[in-house]
């Protein structure tokens, strides 16, 4: 059973918060270990896993990278260990950013920093934009036509990885 069926919602990148925790909670009272301490060993362990995997539906659920990863594994798209080719246009860019942080590691900026971290935004935000135009195209997209939006945010989920690590460097130099 997957997260959205274990939650009786359908498969969404965009989901009702308060929703998904009224689930979360029901799930989470109604396989309680603690309500099963009398029952068979058997049953212990099966109310254990069902506890375990509303915890991890909920993380997943509730973490919108995490919902897309996990949608785009439902869908095929996504393997562990995949090598996936980013765009060129992308990784260019991505090099020019790059290069701005290997210079700050010799001669520390305040305001080089402050220009990579407004572009790195800039960045996101375009990103964001881009997977909410593909999530809103999905209801109204023909079986071809969502295969391609799925490619696309794809794309898009491997680019939010990469400027993540992008992101967590900045924050790093931020913290000097």
């Amino acid at each position: 059973m997957n997260y959205f069926e274990l939650y009786e919602l359908p498969l969404s990148f965009g989901l009702d918060e308060a929703v998904l925790k009224r689930k979360f909670y029901e799930l989470s009272k109604r396989f309680h270990p603690d309500f099963y301490i009398n029952e068979s060993l058997e049953k212990q362990a099966e109310i254990l896993e069902l506890s375990t995997h509303n915890n991890k539906a909920y993380q997943v659920l509730s973490d919108p990278s995490k919902r897309i990863a996990y949608i785009l594994e439902l869908k095929g798209l996504l393997t562990e260990d995949e090598s996936y080719q980013l765009p060129q246009d992308f990784l260019m860019e991505m090099m020019e950013v790059n290069e701005s942080l290997m210079e700050l590691e010799f001669d520390s900026d305040e305001n080089t920093l402050q220009d990579i971290g407004r572009k790195v935004t800039a960045m996101e935000q375009a990103i964001q934009v881009e997977l909410a135009a593909c999530t809103a195209a999905l209801s109204d997209a023909n079986e071809a036509e969502q295969d391609d939006l799925y490619l696309k945010m794809k794309d898009i989920w491997y680019r939010q990885k990469y400027l993540l690590r992008i992101r967590e460097s900045l924050n790093r130099f931020a913290a000097r």
